[in-house]
């Protein structure tokens, strides 16, 4: 599809899949060398991440690796609240582990942020945070970020996870919004 409509707004094709695919198969070539000797557990941020690490992680031919999952909001509609909310925590002892937090995106980088606080407290032995998508423009924290997939500018996308209030998240490709 080149367009859709998703609520009140119109999106035009940004990123296709096979850019999205190959993307994170080069992402996945890199941690499988970077943890080779390691036992990471990868954090899926929950909603929007759900697409990218499910790619990623069946990528990832580490046999110690796990994945476990954390939901946090700190969206309404197509503005940042500033807020993050923490709906479902760690279950897993992180305590002398790799830890890779993977994110759909980074835009303000508060929710990022606020995760990385709350990590810190459970004594990792590293953080590692991997990213499909980055808007430098938009960044009002500063983290460190180990893995970027793309950097695109500062427009409102849904497709590949990341909604509309709650629809566009099935899309397999990425798009932007026309008005």
């Amino acid at each position: 599809m080149k367009q859709v409509n998703i609520h009140d707004k119109t999106f035009e094709l940004y990123i296709p899949y096979e850019k999205i695919r190959s993307v994170i198969e080069d992402m996945a070539e890199k941690m499988n060398t970077d943890f080779a000797e390691k036992d990471p557990l990868f954090v899926c941020i929950l909603n929007g991440s759900f697409m990218f690490a499910a790619e990623l992680f069946k990528r990832i031919n580490l046999m110690k690796a796990q994945i476990t999952f954390v939901k946090l909001a700190s969206y309404h509609g197509d503005k940042t609240t500033g807020e993050v909310k923490q709906l479902i925590g760690f279950n897993e002892n992180v305590a002398g582990r790799t830890v890779v937090i993977l994110e759909d995106i980074v835009d303000t980088g508060i929710t990022l942020d606020n995760i990385l606080e709350q990590l810190k407290l459970l004594e990792p032995a590293e953080i590692k945070v991997a990213t499909l998508l980055l808007k430098p423009d938009a960044l009002k924290k500063e983290v460190q970020l180990d893995y970027i997939g793309l950097k695109i500018p500062n427009d409102f996308i849904v497709g590949y996870g990341l909604d509309y209030n709650g629809l566009g998240r099935n899309l397999i490709d990425i798009y932007s919004v026309v008005n």
